[in-house]
């Protein structure tokens, strides 16, 4: 696994730019997806965050494999 994706999965939660790189679609197609709500997403004021377990669920990719 690349090293930034290895730092994305650390954290609990991610940008809506950065899992869109994770899962390899356009930021505006991420932002899209948010708002159907076929991604799931937190807003804490301006900030839109994905939360990580979705993002591993997703991806299929197991919490051993994202921190080592």
């Amino acid at each position: 696994m690349q090293s930034w994706m290895k730092e994305i999965l650390s954290n609990p939660t991610v940008s809506v730019p950065d899992a869109a790189r994770a899962l390899g679609i356009s930021r505006n197609s991420a932002y899209d997806s948010v708002q159907r709500g076929e991604i799931p997403a937190e807003r804490y004021g301006r900030r839109i965050v994905v939360p990580t377990a979705w993002l591993r669920r997703t991806l299929q990719i197991g919490e051993d494999q994202a921190n080592g």
